[in-house]
């Protein structure tokens, strides 16, 4: 995990300083972080990506602890749990396409409004998409990284002892929001503060999300590095270095700033954990978190059907509600350009998975049988391409790529996914794997079985559904990169993401629903399949049609 990462900070820091033999750069100099100091828009950038990182992943975190704290064991709960796998499948770019279809000025929302509230026959005239403040780009990510801290708290709650906790606060008269965060989150948040900081650092430094949502003059840094980097001016290339470098300065800074806030926090939280004060808004706190559940799962929900109308409509003219006419034109259209991509894409996310699904089995199973317990080291070493940006690396390894002749090709495009792809196979995998009863495995030893045996004929068949679900994740997440897929393939390689993302700049809203949703059905797949299979395999065993 951590050699390519190493090797693409080292082909992006040589360029940053002005080594690169290929481009006539031979020297060790500064000209080019003095060319990016000199660029008119490079404060404007690094504030937009630090500050849309930093609330993006605040208000995520806040929203998810909220959502436990007052909701935790209920049957909302449990719905909310039930909608988690659907919410994660969905890619980022189309989920941004969605909530961008929604709050547009010709949105969903304002012609659901226009007749009985605004009074609007026109879009209005206002800057709510790719607004010079992030506000949108924020809101996309808040809609996305929800669902992802979501789900690694609902995995940290069940390594720690919170019901016991809970209950005795609550037999000591504290309210049940203020029981909640005094005795659970202080050992929730240490569990996942590493989901947490890799939070931060893609916010900051996403690509496709920002050019669909972030501002354009300037954009966010990572944005304008990109540009940089596929400049036809090869020199660009320094200068796109330099920033690149720059932006992981940026992260690191941001990561120091969100610890140091978490000392600051900690010493607060002791200071009222030690008050004894038990009240707490109850009802205001479950009104609240229920309605930013309900908002942040209803844009996605809503975002997905308004692609599915757009890819049908025929004639559409604001305000009306729908289409004047539903029509497959757009559909058959570009059914033909469709179809290959969609094999490229499936290919990539399958390869990729199936690397990442061996590798995890294989790490899991040698902790197995040599009694190997990683500890956190080995946690932080999962979470490296996802901490590190990707922007930082990546271009450092397609300039590697390039040097070696590998580029450009799926087979650079599929070893770069499984970069990205294993730690979520991994973080999905472990915990049901370690969890197994491994009682099977002595019965099955009296019986003869090797450890061979007992892995492919005992341990893996019962561990059907968690197995498939690892790889439903690690599919979504291959199918999801926009970045690697781009300077890994420079631009030869097209999946479904890449051609999303480039349809962006054209307008038509009916061509990027079609590929937004075909991107978004691609995914939904093998949660289906993680679904329906283990039922339809075990339907004669009942104790494992569930397991």
């Amino acid at each position: 995990m951590v050699g390519p990462v190493v090797a693409g900070l080292l082909g992006t820091v040589a360029p940053a300083f002005g080594y690169m033999p290929a481009l006539g750069g031979d020297g060790i100099s500064l000209n080019a972080f003095a060319m990016l100091f000199d660029w008119p828009g490079i404060t404007r950038a690094s504030v937009l990506s630090v500050t849309t990182g930093i609330v993006a992943t605040g208000l995520s975190l806040l929203l998810v602890a909220l959502i436990c704290a007052a909701w935790s064991g209920s049957r909302a709960f449990r719905i909310i749990e039930r909608m988690l796998s659907p919410l994660l499948s969905v890619p980022h770019a189309a989920a941004a396409f969605g909530l961008a279809f929604l709050i547009a000025p010709s949105g969903w929302i304002a012609r659901a409004t226009s007749p009985w509230l605004t009074g609007w026959d026109r879009p209005p005239d206002l800057l709510i998409l790719q607004d010079p403040y992030g506000l949108s780009l924020i809101a996309g990510l808040v809609v996305k990284e929800v669902p992802f801290l979501l789900l690694m708290t609902l995995a940290a709650l069940t390594q720690i002892r919170t019901s016991q906790a809970r209950d005795t606060a609550l037999a000591l008269g504290y309210a049940p929001v203020t029981a909640w965060f005094k005795t659970v989150f202080p050992r929730v948040y240490a569990q996942i503060r590493l989901p947490v900081f890799a939070v931060l650092a893609f916010s900051m430094t996403v690509v496709d999300v920002s050019l669909i949502l972030g501002p354009t003059t300037p954009p966010t840094l990572a944005v304008q590095i990109l540009r940089w980097m596929n400049d036809p001016d090869l020199s660009q290339r320094f200068l796109g270095s330099a920033a690149a470098v720059w932006q992981l300065t940026l992260v690191v800074g941001a990561l120091i700033l969100w610890r140091l806030g978490e000392i600051g926090v900690g010493h607060l939280g002791r200071r009222w954990v030690a008050s004894g004060s038990r009240g707490g808004a109850t009802r205001s706190f479950k009104a609240v978190s229920l309605t930013a559940a309900i908002l942040s799962a209803s844009a996605i929900v809503f975002g997905i059907l308004g692609l599915l109308v757009w890819s049908f409509a025929g004639l559409w003219s604001f305000p009306d509600l729908l289409p004047d006419a539903f029509t497959t034109r757009t559909w058959m259209r570009h059914a033909m350009n469709l179809w290959p991509i969609i094999t490229e894409t499936l290919i990539i996310a399958s390869v990729a998975t199936l690397v990442a699904l061996l590798l995890t089995i294989a790490c899991l199973e040698a902790e197995e049988r040599h009694g190997l317990r990683p500890g956190s080291r080995a946690l932080w070493l999962l979470y490296v391409p996802l901490i590190v940006p990707q922007i930082a690396f990546l271009t450092g390894l397609q300039t590697l790529t390039i040097y070696t002749g590998i580029d450009g090709n799926r087979a650079a495009v599929i070893t770069v996914h499984i970069i990205f792809v294993l730690p979520y196979v991994f973080l999905s995998l472990a915990d049901p794997f370690r969890a197994w009863d491994a009682r099977y495995g002595h019965v099955a030893r009296a019986l003869g079985a090797g450890c061979d045996g007992v892995l492919w004929r005992v341990r893996l068949p019962m561990l059907l559904r968690p197995i498939l679900t690892a790889a439903a994740v690690g599919f979504a997440v291959s199918i999801g990169q926009f970045l690697p897929t781009l300077l890994a393939g420079a631009g030869r390689v097209q999946t479904l993401t890449t051609e999303a993302v480039t349809l962006a700049s054209g307008g038509d809203r009916r061509v990027i629903s079609v590929y937004a949703l075909s991107q978004t059905a691609l995914a939904l797949l093998p949660f289906a399949l993680a679904l329906f299979v283990p039922a339809i395999v075990w339907r004669n065993r009942k104790g494992l049609r569930h397991a």
